[in-house]
């Protein structure tokens, strides 16, 4: 039987291997998850614990069983630390080695002073808690990616549970010295939902991180890589099917004279004259509620505003935009910008006929001497006008 254990727990140990340079593989590859990262490391402490364990069961000895006990809940704690790093992206090592030393400290003299049953009942305590740890804080971040995460809570708390079964029949036979390695059915049946777990969990594991990819470049596909705003891509899928009623309005800014500033002072002083003005855009408005059409053009979205409330929303931004020094080298630029505010009718109106009623009145807005804010009225024309680069 002893035998058959440990070629259990070596077949357990070459698994987490396997998986531990699959995740690494992956991670390698992209390097942008790196609660991945995170994970081999605990692997890595797993794994050096699962084979020196398998020594203990050949020969048995304090030194060893101390090791194993040390690596074991290392890697324990390195994986729960890496759960609480992908829900939140803290950097992960304090945690992982507060825990560490949390559950080392206890264990360790019990197992070299010869009460070795009561520090593997610790032991598998000890898991258990940060195994379901774990399970609770994949759980917490489940709408992210709900499919591989719920897998993940289940696979890790049925892995808990497991440990939980170890302790407990150790405790129900009073085995608090052993002078061995654990042989019952417990051990058992912890080390087959141990083998299928980690199968388990390194598949949602690189599912996960598919998942974290695509939503990744999803963003991406629908951010503008200068101000952090959404692109136009993203304004029309995300507005484009929508009607705007009287208390929803639409702002179109441009800055004035955008041209000169890059021909003058550089297209790096031109993109750091369009990140404060995204910047000064988000001092009042949600990024959801923003984007950059292009250029040097952006676009305000308002809902649940009141007669006249746009407009002045509108005039906030551009006065704080024109009081700003920007400094570009020695320079110091003053720039301005114009605006134009279209609120949707009583009836309704599609999206993109309102947004070009606003552009219009940016356009008139222009025409006026610029550095201010147009309001369009509902009859005016609604044909898109032509682009304003050099205005």
């Amino acid at each position: 039987m002893m035998l058959d254990y440990q070629s259990l727990l070596l077949a357990l140990g070459v698994s987490a291997a396997c998986l531990m340079v699959t995740l690494f593989g992956t991670w390698y590859s992209r390097r942008t998850d790196s609660f991945l990262f995170t994970l081999v490391i605990a692997l890595g402490l797993t794994v050096s614990g699962i084979f020196l364990y398998s020594s203990y069961t050949v020969d048995a000895g304090p030194v060893i069983a101390s090791f194993a006990y040390v690596f074991l809940m290392a890697g324990f704690s390195v994986i729960y630390a890496a759960s609480v790093q992908f829900r939140t992206g803290e950097k992960p090592w304090r945690l992982a080695g507060l825990l560490s030393l949390a559950t080392a400290i206890p264990g360790v003299p019990l197992i070299v002073g010869g009460i070795d049953g009561l520090g593997i009942i610790l032991m598998n305590i000890a898991t258990a808690l940060l195994l379901a740890g774990t399970a609770w804080q994949y759980w917490l971040a489940r709408e992210e990616a709900p499919v591989p995460l719920y897998g993940m809570v289940i696979l890790y708390a049925l892995s808990g549970l497991s440990f939980v079964l170890c302790a407990a029949v150790l405790m129900s036979r009073e085995q608090w010295i052993l002078g061995h390695a654990p042989d019952n059915w417990a051990e058992n049946l912890n080390i087959g939902v141990c083998i299928a777990g980690m199968t388990g969990i390194g598949a949602l594991s690189l599912a996960l991180h598919q998942w974290r990819m695509a939503a990744l470049h999803r963003r991406e596909a629908m951010t503008d890589p200068l101000t952090g705003l959404m692109n136009r891509r993203a304004l029309f899928e995300d507005y484009g099917s929508r009607v705007f009623t009287a208390s929803t309005a639409v702002i179109v800014f441009d800055i004035d004279r955008f041209k000169s500033i890059n021909d003058q002072h550089g297209h790096a002083a031109g993109d750091e004259v369009l990140k404060i003005f995204a910047a000064d855009i988000l001092a009042d408005i949600r990024s959801s509620q923003a984007a950059r059409l292009g250029g040097e053009e952006f676009a305000v979205l308002l809902d649940n505003v009141l007669p006249g409330r746009a407009e002045r929303i509108a005039n906030d931004i551009r006065r704080r935009f024109g009081v700003r020094d920007i400094k570009v080298g020695e320079s110091i630029l003053k720039c301005t910008v114009s605006a134009g505010v279209a609120v949707g009718t009583p009836q309704g109106q599609p999206f993109e006929i309102v947004l070009n009623r606003a552009d219009a009145a940016l356009y008139d807005a222009k025409r006026a001497g610029r550095d201010r804010v147009e309001v369009a009225g509902y009859l005016r024309s609604v044909e898109p006008t032509e682009s304003r680069t050099s205005a």
